[in-house]
């Protein structure tokens, strides 16, 4: 037996799938087809397992084969042949089938349901590319280029706006009572409202007594970012059922510690320690960077408050005099920056910057370039909710955080335990 041979016997058997692609490309070669395409055989065939499968369910429906029909069956109910309709599927474009209908109308078929226009996860697929921000006029021309297909932009609109019902459904939701922590910052997107303007986007992320992640909201605002609005989007997350939370992080912005407390007068406000290093060097010259890098370091990773104190003086010492904007940074930001020093390595890991809030703006402007700039706040409100609405489609991401913030959770429920919900206590 020759090698050759060996290989044909250990070969496996191809699978059903595979037989019938390869007949597919067979019956395409025969015919002189292209395969795929506006008058491809994949079309043909597409066209013709859906009419097969409506007809099974008519025949399911009706309990007999077409032309079959028991003569003393007590039923009357039979087929009365069909009504074209025109279905746009995700892998071959626009389709027109032949759909079976019955005498007395009460046939309702499941595979094409009626009034259904759209199959295979198109509405998903426009949603995703939405998301992912292209305009409705680019989904359209994708539509057109890949798939053949003729969607107008006035379709994808219709698409697009079911999630607005969703969105206002999400927005007002209840939430938790308790956070252990609640994370916030906001994005700039440009929006056109009679000209082209700077708006920011907040948002808020919570982090449950059960480590689990929550997109809070997004809520569209005016002008800069300021202490102010912020005032109004926490206002409303208590509004739908928060009583407290651990800790709020945020970038320091001016006046936000008055406003959280207003909020949540028991709430920490931790100033994130990475915005507080970013703008150190930025207002230091370049070549003096790797020796600040060094000086700085001891602050922010003191065993202690007291210890941090003592870093700074130092810090203020060899630089107070070049630098002194850098010294006043940091004495501004002392307050809502030394918290998290108070507590374990574990504790201070997840609550020392605004990272978690920051990964997801990432992903907010990715699409926001995209798009360059919107028509309306409600679009861009739609589009963000959209990136939300796809993030983390496999769970992986969501269990890696929970167990990350295990640790955390456990010093938590000993530190605050007059505050932790009693049916939830560890």
């Amino acid at each position: 037996m020759t090698t050759l041979d060996v290989v044909k016997r250990n070969k496996p058997d191809p699978s059903a799938e595979e037989l019938a692609a390869k007949e597919l490309v067979r019956m395409a070669a025969e015919q002189g087809l292209s395969l795929t395409g506006p008058d491809g055989l994949l079309k043909q065939f597409t066209k013709t397992v859906l009419e097969t499968a409506l007809n099974e369910e008519m025949t399911e429906h009706l309990g007999h084969e077409k032309h079959h029909a028991d003569p003393g069956r007590e039923a009357s109910n039979v087929r009365n042949g069909s009504r074209p309709k025109t279905v746009l599927t995700e892998g071959t474009g626009h389709v027109q089938i032949e759909v079976p209908r019955d005498r007395e109308g009460t046939f309702e078929p499941q595979i094409v349901k009626k009034h259904q226009r759209r199959l295979g996860g198109v509405d998903e697929m426009v949603l995703s590319l939405y998301a992912h921000g292209l305009t409705t006029g680019e989904i359209s021309a994708h539509f057109a280029q890949i798939y053949g297909a003729q969607v107008s932009k006035e379709t994808i609109s219709r698409i697009t706006e079911k999630v607005s019902e969703e969105m206002a459904s999400w927005s007002s939701r209840p939430l938790d009572a308790v956070y252990a922590a609640i994370f916030i910052d906001a994005i700039v997107v440009k929006i056109r409202d009679g000209q082209v303007a700077n708006r920011p986007i907040y948002a808020a992320i919570g982090v449950s007594l059960e480590g689990e992640k929550d997109i809070l909201g997004l809520w569209a605002g005016t002008g800069g970012e300021g202490a102010k609005f912020w005032m109004s989007v926490l206002t409303d997350i208590k509004n739908r059922g928060v009583t407290d939370t651990f800790f709020l992080v945020c970038d320091g912005l001016k006046g936000l510690p008055e406003v959280v407390g207003n909020v949540w007068p028991l709430a920490t406000v931790q100033s994130c320690i990475i915005h507080l290093i970013r703008n150190t060097f930025r207002l230091a010259s370049k070549k003096d960077w790797d020796a600040l890098k060094k000086d700085v370091r001891p602050i922010y990773t003191a065993s202690s408050p007291a210890a941090a104190r003592a870093a700074l003086e130092e810090l203020t010492e060899k630089w107070g005099k070049k630098y002194g904007a850098i010294i006043r940074l940091w004495e501004s930001a002392w307050e809502e920056f030394t918290p998290f020093l108070d507590y374990d390595v574990e504790v201070r890991t997840v609550i020392c910057s605004t990272n978690a809030i920051e990964s997801l703006n990432a992903r907010y402007r990715r699409a926001v370039r995209a798009r360059g700039h919107f028509p309306t706040e409600a679009a861009a409100l739609k589009c963000l909710y959209l990136v939300t609405r796809s993030l983390d489609p496999t769970g992986v991401g969501r269990t890696r955080w929970t167990v990350r913030w295990k640790p955390a959770l456990n010093a938590f429920a000993i530190t605050f335990a007059d505050r932790w919900p009693a049916a939830e206590t560890y």
